[in-house]
């Protein structure tokens, strides 16, 4: 019987090894105060001392990046969805007062093709250079029959730390207060599945050029990686200005504006205080999507909403403007009864054109 091997039966260690080299340089990029050793451990150590806490609360999220991936996969650019992926797990820690510290990535694949992996990976360290947070390890799994050809999948884990008495949302929420939209970057990583109904609807290509947008292909246009709200929104928090913030993900401001909100308030917010992007629009319009459904699908112009106070409001879009955020004022507080709702005013016939 002839003996079999590893490699035989399509897992190739050797490439995994020269992966972890080509990566190396990239994670030690995104050091900072508190990263301890680097990879090739079995776990990775962080001092939350040398990050200057001192009474600290972690803060963890995990998450992935959906079908988004299927495009990425598809139109063969793999650069953005590592930012995606960190972008998905970090907003969720920051909108708890939490500084982002440290980020793992599970990369699972049919048959790893290191080029490609590491263009994934690169983005990851991208997002973590954006974001502020170490890129301290992860893993990277090789299952021959589990996925097939190039398909691979993604997933997060980050950790973050705020001080004990710095966590949001804040207690003193309420009527008057004042909700500002810090614009998204596109789709971001939420409603794929329907976008990618949406393009097979209308036999448009990934190749071909993107009709809600200029200059591009469909696949660059939609690929466009989810912004990173944290350096911004962390100054926002320190200045005392941030009472509440949401990251707009699935579910849209209907399904995530409530979490944040205490018992007995609603946030009114109008459709008209913000500039939908183009692709949205198209979306609506080719896949006679409903405005509701949109809203409760995509985060339609609106990355991430913040509660400030109403005489502080010029103060935080000031900040935001200084830091290279559009915040835009897109409503308010108004008294309610039992749970936090959100509702939207001005959704007139042909929004989100």
């Amino acid at each position: 019987m002839t003996s079999l091997t590893y490699r035989d039966a399509g897992v190739d260690i050797e490439a995994g090894d020269a992966l972890v080299e080509a990566i190396k340089p990239l994670a030690r990029a995104t050091d900072r105060s508190g990263t301890m050793g680097g990879l090739g451990g079995f776990g990775a150590l962080f001092d939350l001392k040398a990050a200057g806490f001192v009474d600290p609360v972690l803060v963890s999220s995990t998450d992935g990046v959906g079908t988004k991936l299927k495009l990425a996969i598809d139109s063969g650019i793999h650069g953005t969805v590592g930012q995606d992926l960190v972008a998905m797990c970090v907003n969720d820690l920051v909108v708890q007062g939490a500084e982002p510290l440290f980020f793992l990535d599970y990369f699972a694949t049919g048959k790893l093709e290191v080029a490609q992996a590491r263009a994934v990976i690169g983005g990851i360290a991208e997002g973590c250079r954006i974001a502020g947070c170490a890129l301290v390890g992860g893993e990277t799994a090789e299952m021959p029959g589990l996925y097939k050809g190039g398909d691979y999948d993604l997933a997060g884990f980050a950790v973050g730390a705020a001080e004990r008495g710095a966590l949001l949302p804040r207690g003193d929420i309420g009527p008057g207060d004042v909700l500002l939209g810090l614009m998204s970057s596109g789709v971001h990583s939420n409603g794929f599945s329907l976008v990618r109904r949406v393009l097979a609807a209308t036999n448009l290509t990934l190749a071909a050029p993107a009709p809600f947008a200029a200059g591009g292909s469909v696949a660059e246009a939609l690929l466009a990686p989810t912004r990173i709200y944290v350096k911004p929104l962390l100054a926002a928090h320190r200045a005392g200005l941030v009472k509440a913030a949401a990251h707009i993900t699935g579910g849209g401001l209907p399904g995530n504006l409530p979490r944040v909100l205490p018992e007995g308030v609603v946030a009114a917010l109008d459709a008209r205080a913000w500039p939908v992007p183009s692709v949205f629009a198209w979306l609506a319009r080719a896949g006679g999507i409903a405005a509701e459904e949109m809203l409760r699908v995509f985060n339609c112009g609106v990355g991430m909403v913040v509660v400030v106070a109403a005489d502080r409001a010029e103060e935080a879009a000031d900040l935001f403007a200084a830091q290279g955020e559009t915040a835009l004022r897109i409503g308010a507080i108004e008294p309610g009864a039992g749970a936090a709702a959100v509702r939207i005013d001005n959704l007139g016939a042909g929004w989100p054109a």
